[in-house]
């Protein structure tokens, strides 16, 4: 047996799918060869967020420092020869110090922040410490602000890449965050994104998509699928969101759910918010995100007030405004005020509900605990699928809502007799059956996930913890492995991979994957305990 203390086997992980990747679709121009023809939108367009949303470090970098003090660390981030550099250091006991180079950054900088990216051994991490614009100060990195041990390990996924950039690469099947190099072909938001691959159309007589031709749903997508967070977001069988082109029917790709009540507001929530409004449930599909906003151009600080009251009276009239409140312009203060976000610290966003008396009904920043879940939007077409909707509550069930894991284990049933091939379906009913104590079922289940999907690595890491807790250590460790080679951000993994060759009297290669461990997440506790036991004589096979 493993001898250690404070520390079991790996706790369930929560049944993510990781599925095949595929090479970029091949199309796309970027905005240079747009900017040949389009020269005043594209002069217009380069002064926006969304054309700085990504990009190389080098290019206006942020720099500064912090101490973070529930952590003891000092981060620091400083240019050194053209490069930009995050350091990152601890005095007292334990000490730590080492630096990481930043290669890539997600986010303007100018509306809510800016992270960095950075590069160990291939795969791709984010910054511990983001960059907050509205209050101009550095601060770990949203969620991060409790934290005792530097968090150097957080991958960089496929979702915050797809949105922040253009032409993002598919990461390298089986990983989540190891990309091809780049691992997006343009900065920014580009044209493409919204108007579609632009290659063809460079060419004489080729016509662009007609965003206004499309079908409401579909051209409402495409605002949708960056500006709409949810609480729960499924992807379809086989399917990525990162796969959704302009045109095409998003639902197709990836499926949203919100709670029902105890909405919050969180920082990329504004299609859910303004579906919620008078104004949009008056207007339906005549009313959209661009009725609002000019995705080219971003009003000055000057014209600000005027522009969005112009888009209010085109629907409410000269008349109305001559006498609701004719000595305040800024229609946006009043019914649209700034509210703080529930995940993302130190920032605000408008409130698109746009309601009429704000006051009376302000976003709650309260917790969310409820497991009430409806699709969005819910549509005959959204609604009727019980298998995502189970993979819903699922979710929610792995964020500790009891309630929502009996909705789970009532539903996966059905989506797994719907489709019994389903590996995702298929996983989370083991981990639920994991859960409540029935070993053979979520062996069964976890084997025949496995068998349709290899690449599900919360199902082999937790059938590998039943193959732990029965004696088959080297069955649980050739698990392990596979899933810590293709994403060794995952500490836990590897440091049972560690302790089960320590167990085994493998001392050398306990200490390579503790190493490895370390490697990607410096300031691990219970790794640094492990590698000091380790190098005693004879060496030892307990953390603390």
């Amino acid at each position: 047996m493993i001898r250690r203390k404070g520390l079991g086997f790996l706790l369930l992980f929560a049944v993510a799918t990781v599925g095949q990747s595929r090479p970029a679709q091949a199309g796309y121009a970027g905005n240079a060869v747009c900017a040949r023809c389009h020269v005043d939108i594209a002069k217009s367009y380069a002064t926006t967020a969304m054309a700085h949303a990504s990009g190389l470090a080098s290019e206006n970098p942020i720099t500064g420092s912090f101490f973070h003090k529930e952590s003891g660390v000092t981060y620091r981030v400083y240019q050194d020869a053209g490069k930009l550099w995050l350091a990152f250091d601890r005095d007292k006991a334990p000490a730590l110090h080492g630096k990481r180079e930043f290669l890539y950054y997600i986010g303007s900088g100018q509306l809510k922040g800016r992270t960095y990216l950075f590069n160990v051994d291939g795969f791709l991490f984010e910054s511990p410490v983001n960059w907050y614009a509205q209050q101009r100060l550095w601060d770990m990195t949203p969620n991060y602000q409790n934290t005792r041990e530097a968090p150097l390990d957080l991958p960089a996924f496929p979702e915050c890449l797809n949105c922040h950039s253009s032409d993002m690469q598919p990461p390298i099947l089986g990983t989540v965050n190891r990309y091809p190099d780049p691992p997006f072909a343009h900065g920014g938001v580009t044209c493409e994104r919204c108007h579609g691959p632009g290659l063809d159309h460079a060419t004489p007589g080729a016509k662009m998509l007609r965003l206004d031709l499309l079908p409401p749903a579909r051209r409402d997508a495409i605002c949708m699928q960056c500006h709409l967070e949810a609480n729960v977001a499924v992807e379809r069988p086989h399917r990525h969101a990162y796969e959704f082109r302009p045109g095409d029917d998003l639902f197709d790709f990836v499926r949203y759910y919100v709670l029902t009540s105890k909405r919050g507001t969180r920082g990329v929530s504004q299609f859910e918010a303004l579906a919620q409004s008078a104004c949009k449930r008056a207007s339906g599909d005549k009313m959209t995100c661009i009725t609002c906003h000019d995705p080219h151009s971003t009003p000055d600080a000057a014209t600000k007030v005027e522009y969005y009251r112009a888009k209010c009276l085109a629907c409410h009239g000269e008349a109305f405004a001559a006498k609701h409140h004719p000595e305040n312009r800024d229609c946006v203060t009043c019914h649209m005020p700034a509210a703080s976000t529930t995940d993302i610290t130190h920032t605000q966003v408008t409130d698109h509900r746009i309601l009429r008396r704000p006051g009376a009904a302000t976003l709650s920043s309260a917790t969310l605990q409820t497991s009430e879940l409806e699709p969005f939007p819910n549509t005959p077409e959204t609604s009727g699928d019980v298998r995502d909707l189970a993979l819903a509550y699922e979710t929610l069930a792995e964020r500790g809502d009891e309630a929502a894991a009996g909705e789970a284990q009532h539903l996966l049933p059905a989506a797994n007799k719907a489709n019994p091939n389903d590996a995702p379906v298929q996983a989370a009913l083991a981990y639920l059956s994991q859960k409540h104590g029935d070993t053979a079922k979520a062996r069964e289940l976890y084997e025949s996930a496995l068998h349709e999907d290899p690449n599900l690595p919360d199902a082999a890491t937790n059938l590998g913890i039943l193959e732990a807790k029965e004696g088959h250590l080297r069955a649980a460790v050739s698990l392990w492995e596979n899933v810590f080679e293709n994403q060794p951000w995952r500490s836990k993994v590897g440091l049972d991979i560690a302790l089960g060759y320590c167990a085994a009297g493998r001392f050398d290669h306990a200490t390579e994957y503790v190493n490895r461990v370390l490697e990607f997440n410096p300031d691990f506790s219970l790794a640094r305990s492990l590698q000091e036991q380790l190098k005693m004589t004879p060496p030892q096979c307990s953390v603390r």
